[in-house]
């Protein structure tokens, strides 16, 4: 059978050689596949080989593992144990200290809690004192609110700073004039006839109603009026109050509230002004004080000068009792000196006797004493001699 060429496209193929091409290609591929499956089956040994190596080391691991658990599980024991003991014996500090701690905390609270009720006892104190205090300012605000009580209030501010800065007989209040006016007080300055008048009725009317304006046309207003009441009051003291010989031609015109005093030089300094035009000086508390201890001052010095003669007198009583004091004394000093010496002729007196008694008594009447006798008196004479020049220097 002859296989004849197959024409594609151009090519011309031979039906033989394409077979033999087949026939080499299927045993290539047979041979490839041998190789693979020889090689495969190699593998599949070696594999077996060292899962077998692995399985003998995995069973020496696992024993070697199995000990090392067993080890692990002891040390595990042991440590529990000691674990165990150091954890109680915390337990007992930390309970001890928690115990010891609760008990200062509770003796702390206790503590906070006494001085927590002392403080609210102090509080209700203060929250007492204050209700009174409100309910004064209360009081306050309707005398102030008054006017014949804001008269007497500022009355009574003026008589308390007087009584307390001068002497009883140096001031009157209500002091009848020759005129027939009635000051608020009238202060007797020494050697000297005429009073300083003190006026304690200052118009407040138109500052409280300066104070609580809220327009400017009510400020205006409330202006306009204090200027108003304050300069009639002005030229009221000075045509009732100025007399001479009577009183002096300065007066003091007492305003009760520092704040209406700060306002009156702030806001109203033309008032100011016209006071001092009309010899008229307006003091507040503090001012009035400051006037009332100059006047203390110069009565304290005009009544050192009125006792100067008596002191001078008596500082000279003084010093003659000192001579008299230093005489004496000089006198007791002799007296005394005088005694010591008597003492001393007298041991030697009783010396001298003591040593004729010891003659007598042995029969020895050689000299010896004699010259023990002789020496103590030239001695005491040595020592008289020496005290009469102390004597001498002390007189």
């Amino acid at each position: 059978m002859r296989l004849e060429s197959l024409p594609l496209n151009e090519i011309t193929v031979d039906p033989a050689s394409l077979l033999v091409g087949f026939a080499g290609l299927i045993i290539v591929l047979l041979v490839t596949l041998t190789i693979v499956i020889l090689r495969q089956t190699n593998s599949r040994e070696l594999e077996a080989r060292d899962q077998s190596m692995r399985a003998h080391a995995f069973e020496a691991e696992m024993a070697e593992m199995k000990g090392r658990l067993q080890t692990l599980a002891e040390i595990t024991v042991t440590r529990q144990s000691e674990v165990s003991r150091a954890l109680h014996e915390r337990l007992d500090g930390v309970s001890h200290k928690l115990g010891h701690n609760l008990q200062e905390s509770t003796q702390k609270t206790t503590d906070s809690l006494a001085q927590l009720q002392e403080r609210l006892a102090i509080i209700d104190t203060a929250q007492r004192n204050i209700t009174e205090l409100s309910s004064k300012v209360v009081t306050l605000q309707d005398i102030l609110a008054n006017k014949q009580a804001r008269g007497a209030f500022g009355q009574g501010r003026m008589e308390a700073i007087i009584k307390d800065g001068l002497p009883r007989n140096s001031y009157t209040f209500q002091a009848q004039l020759s005129n027939g006016k009635r000051p608020d007080c009238l202060v007797h300055l020494p050697n000297n006839p005429a009073g300083i008048v003190v006026d304690a009725k200052f118009p407040l009317e138109g500052f409280e109603a300066f104070r609580t304006a809220h327009s400017e046309a009510e400020q205006k207003a409330a202006s306009k009026s204090v200027r108003i009441d304050v300069g009639k009051h002005i030229n009221a003291i000075a045509e009732k109050y100025f007399l001479p010989g009577e009183t002096q031609d300065t007066a003091i015109l007492f305003v009760p509230s520092e704040a209406i005093y700060a306002d009156l030089h702030e806001f109203f300094p033309d008032l100011i002004q016209k006071a001092y035009r009309n010899r008229i000086i307006i003091a507040s508390p503090n001012m009035l004080m400051l006037a009332v201890q100059t006047m203390q001052a110069i009565m304290k010095d005009v009544q050192m000068r009125e006792s100067a003669g008596l002191i001078k007198r008596e500082v000279t009583n003084l010093m003659n009792d000192l001579h008299r004091l230093r005489d004496r004394t000089l006198n007791l000093q002799r007296h005394f000196g005088q005694a010591n010496k008597d003492i001393e002729q007298i041991l030697t007196s009783s010396d001298k006797i003591a040593s004729r008694g010891r003659k007598i008594e042995t029969l020895d009447f050689d000299s010896e004493a004699d010259k023990i006798i002789e020496k103590r008196e030239k001695s005491a004479k040595e020592e008289a001699a020496a005290a009469k020049p102390q004597l001498v220097a002390g007189e």
